[in-house]
């Protein structure tokens, strides 16, 4: 696995507070969505890229391993095991039990030379009879979900290599978005720890509704009447519908933000992003003699 800076992708000092690199990740996810980028080929890897940098970041304990271990971060745990089973067994570890920084650690090569070091490391121990095991191999899997299953906490059952698995979805998760289930992989070889399961979400497009991070955008056809002279108007979200007063003089592609009327944060109880309304002024068409005449009349007012 190639080394990938998420810091850099996200744009973010390696000393970033997490609310600054929830803010980095917002307005990322805002600027490369694919739906705004139709003609860029490249927008939905780097919406991909910025995902998973937040997913790994965003994640306190995650974040910890990626800052000690690097790109070898998901092998954290497996080493941990490895490397005090190896210092009980008197192994070449100091007394601090480190075998090397972790500065050191982060600079090694790609997955088959992090394998190639486990397995010297750990592999056969000549003169003590015994062979370690060796982790299972990681599963990959796609999910796909309909954009209101993507809003709300519920149950899934996945079959991977014959087995049925029960997760939990979190509400507000997103397209693109990559989870890991530890130890829901491949079995272990010799004892080792088995692999584990990297789910993949696809999250189908909404015809009302389009998203962007948490926010979501929605257009609302507006009559001229009420848009000269104010009014009410019907807006759908989410959660059922709202009434909006509608001032007086509202101009085409005006836009009202509708607080916490957005799309569940992921992994934060009780928290939405907002609801931006477009107001879409509609010209009147087929107009009456009579219609004609008044608008002649407000014209020559004018």
């Amino acid at each position: 696995m190639a080394y990938i800076d998420y810091y850099k992708i996200l744009g973010v000092d390696k000393n970033a507070s997490q609310d600054d690199i929830k803010k980095a990740f917002k307005k990322l996810a805002r600027k490369y969505h694919p739906d705004l980028n139709p003609n860029d080929p490249n927008a939905k890897q780097r919406f991909q890229e910025i995902n998973e940098a937040n997913e790994v970041l965003g994640d306190p304990e995650k974040r910890k391993k990626y800052d000690q271990y690097g790109e070898n971060w998901k092998h954290a745990d497996e080493f941990e095991a490895q490397r005090q089973q190896y210092s009980r067994q008197g192994g070449g570890f100091g007394s601090s039990g480190s075998y090397w920084s972790s500065g050191d650690f982060s600079g090694m090569g790609g997955d088959g030379e992090f394998s190639d070091f486990f397995e010297s490391l750990f592999g056969t121990r000549k003169g003590r009879g015994r062979t370690s095991g060796f982790r299972g191999q990681d599963y990959t899997a796609e999910l796909r979900l309909s954009f209101q299953e993507a809003a709300t906490t519920h149950k899934q059952i996945l079959t991977v290599n014959g087995k049925n698995i029960r997760i939990t979805v979190p509400a507000g998760v997103a397209d693109g978005q990559t989870i890991k289930l530890k130890g829901q992989g491949g079995p272990g070889v010799n004892g080792g720890p088995a692999g584990d399961l990297y789910i993949t979400f696809s999250i189908a497009e909404d015809p009302v509704f389009k998203r962007l991070g948490d926010d979501l955008y929605v257009t609302s056809p507006l009559d001229l009447y009420t848009a000269v002279l104010g009014g009410e108007q019907i807006i759908d979200t989410m959660s059922g519908k709202v009434k909006l007063q509608v001032k007086p003089g509202t101009q085409n592609g005006a836009k009202v933000r509708l607080k916490g009327k957005g799309f569940p944060v992921y992994k934060q109880e009780g928290q939405f992003g907002d609801l931006i309304v477009t107001y879409s002024v509609q010209i009147p068409t087929n107009l009456t003699p009579k219609q004609k005449e008044l608008f002649q009349e407000l014209q020559k007012q004018h």
